[in-house]
């Protein structure tokens, strides 16, 4: 799954947490006359430092240095914003920075962070009988796959012979003419992490129609058809385009970009289906993405996800990342 060597994460040790670097804490033994601040010596805590509030008796509420006179290890004097007076040699309390904030110890850290991921593709022109072309069933049977344009015949190291894809993405089913009946369509292969899938497609009734699935394939295996439809029985490539990563929110999308324009896409984003178990039935467990307008082999998409701590990092999981098991 997606893993970073610098992967943000702040654990369960006590950690400062706010605005800024450091929280320093000093006692001090000095006077105070009008916005000079003479200290004699450093008598506890931190190392003094400019932007550090200074309190104690009759010192003005808000007062905080402002900067450095002179002196060496902590005594010497320092210009404060605010006039007091303080005539005899007394403790001062000096604490946080002015300049920076004052932040609170926390019990625990807020890690862990997630990441960017930019998800970056060329898809080719859809087609709608570059896996099987058209052909009409008077039964049962499994279509004869034949790679078309932007799809390619592969034989897996496994010896399974497979029509692949320019990239991850649905199929679609393309009806001929006649009397229609509804039939099931049984697409089976692998996604892009080899894991294997099917899909049922229903034909519908209506003819000179094309239904499109909502799996991102990447390589097809077998098109199983239930019966005869009525009609011939295409089977396509759809421009609805599988996500790498897991996404559950469309606000995870920071931007998407399309076909060189700074403009925001368009498109239509369908978030990962998390039905667990997955079914043939069920929807894509990544994702998927569809540019507003057609895919052409040139314009590109360039699509940045917000990825949460669930999916990188040291408590990420493959389900965070990669969504439930295909079915």
């Amino acid at each position: 799954m997606p893993q970073f060597s610098d992967d943000l994460f702040l654990g369960s040790a006590q950690t400062n947490m706010g605005l800024a670097k450091f929280a320093n804490t000093s006692t001090v033994n000095g006077t105070i006359s009008g916005t000079v601040l003479t200290v004699n010596y450093l008598a506890s805590g931190d190392p003094i430092t400019v932007g550090m509030y200074v309190s104690g008796a009759s010192v003005t509420a808000g007062t905080y240095i402002t900067s450095f006179n002179s002196g060496v290890g902590g005594a010497g004097t320092y210009n404060l914003s605010a006039s007091s007076t303080v005539g005899s040699a007394e403790t001062i309390t000096l604490a946080g920075n002015a300049y920076l904030g004052d932040p609170a110890p926390m019990s625990v850290g807020v890690g862990p962070l997630g990441r960017v991921y930019i998800w970056d593709v060329v898809p080719e022109t859809k087609q709608t009988n570059n896996i099987s072309t058209a052909a009409s069933y008077s039964g049962a049977g499994n279509a004869v796959l034949a790679a078309g344009t932007g799809t390619t015949a592969v034989i897996r190291n496994d010896g399974v012979s497979v029509i692949q894809l320019d990239t991850p993405r649905a199929v679609s089913i393309t009806i001929g003419t006649g009397t229609i009946t509804n039939t099931n369509v049984t697409i089976s292969g692998y996604d892009v992490y080899n894991q294997p899938l099917t899909q049922i497609i229903a034909t519908g009734t209506t003819q000179s129609t094309t239904v499109n699935g909502t799996k991102a394939f990447y390589q097809i295996s077998q098109v199983a058809v239930a019966g005869n439809c009525g009609g011939t029985i295409a089977v396509g490539t759809t421009d609805i385009l599988g996500c790498p990563v897991r996404y559950t929110d469309a606000g995870y999308i920071i931007s998407a970009g399309w076909a060189n324009t700074l403009a925001e896409d368009t498109g239509t984003p369908v978030v990962a289906d998390t039905t667990n178990p997955a079914t043939s039935s069920t929807g894509d467990v990544r994702g998927t993405y569809t540019p507003s307008s057609a895919s052409n082999g040139v314009r590109r998409l360039v699509l940045s996800l917000a990825v949460p701590a669930i999916a990188v990092g040291p408590n990420a999981t493959r389900v965070g990342a990669l969504g439930v098991n295909q079915a």
